[in-house]
């Protein structure tokens, strides 16, 4: 059985917690949460520490909180040499402190404290000083996905920019639109079907091949009535942007 600590309790960390605690093959034995109350109702007080030199030495230790806070956090640990990983898709693992093994333990997922999610489907991507480190992490990574890769800290930042256009910009994009159809008296719901189908599409097809629009079909008057149509600068700047970034790309191809 694999002896795991969590340090964190964001999203990331909250779901991990989840998704070790329903294993018989992984031994959640504490999380470390500055505020007890913030884990309180995943696991029993007794394994909540919020004392660094509480901590017990364990097989693995993930680190899950904000990027900026790995450095200090993982300076803090009260042990030396023992494997110790951090959950960012954007630093190194070279952020953790020299002091023990480094790792890293990236899910490549969008997390909300309210939306359940199924680690079976959610990419894990792995890094490690050390060979038998490394296993030891996939062996643990397999207990709740059916997909690990092993990726390196450069392929994991361009993972994490491609992730941010395709997750965190798309969303943004979906904002702009329930904005608009709220303004216009229409509700959101209309959309969620055309969402649907459009994410469904690149399960089966490249995106380029499944990119359509007045952009694609260079249809400059549906363009310039929904540019006439937009008052909010902002959204006049982004179509404009996005709509020659679409036509240019077609010209490469």
């Amino acid at each position: 059985m694999i002896r795991l600590s969590i340090i964190g309790s964001g999203n990331v960390a909250q779901h991990l917690i989840q998704a070790f605690s329903k294993t018989t093959e992984v031994e959640l034995v504490q999380v470390f949460s500055r505020h007890k109350e913030a884990v309180l109702h995943l696991l029993p007080i007794e394994k909540i520490t919020s004392n660094f030199g509480e901590l017990l030495t364990v097989d693995v230790t993930i680190i899950a909180v904000t990027d900026y806070a790995i450095a200090e956090v993982s300076g803090q640990l009260p042990f030396e040499n023992q494997f110790v990983v951090h959950t960012s898709g954007s630093f190194a693992m070279e952020a953790l402190n020299d002091k023990n093994r480094k790792g890293v333990f990236y899910p490549l997922q969008t997390f909300s404290k309210s939306k359940e999610v199924d680690f079976k489907i959610i990419p894990i991507c792995l890094e490690a000083q050390h060979d038998s480190d490394y296993q030891l992490l996939k062996s643990l990574a397999e207990v709740i996905s059916e997909s690990v890769y092993i990726i390196s800290s450069e392929q994991r930042k361009a993972l994490h920019v491609a992730a941010v256009f395709v997750s965190n910009f798309t969303n943004y994009m979906y904002q702009i639109g329930a904005k608009i159809c709220k303004e216009n008296g229409l509700p959101f719901d209309i959309l969620k079907p055309l969402i649907q189908e459009t994410a469904n599409k690149i399960l089966s097809l490249p995106p380029t091949e499944a990119q359509t629009g007045p952009a694609k079909r260079k249809d400059t008057q549906t363009i310039n009535t929904h540019l006439n149509f937009l008052t909010d600068e902002g959204q006049k700047e982004i179509y404009k942007l996005l709509t020659k970034s679409i036509i240019d790309n077609g010209k490469k191809l």
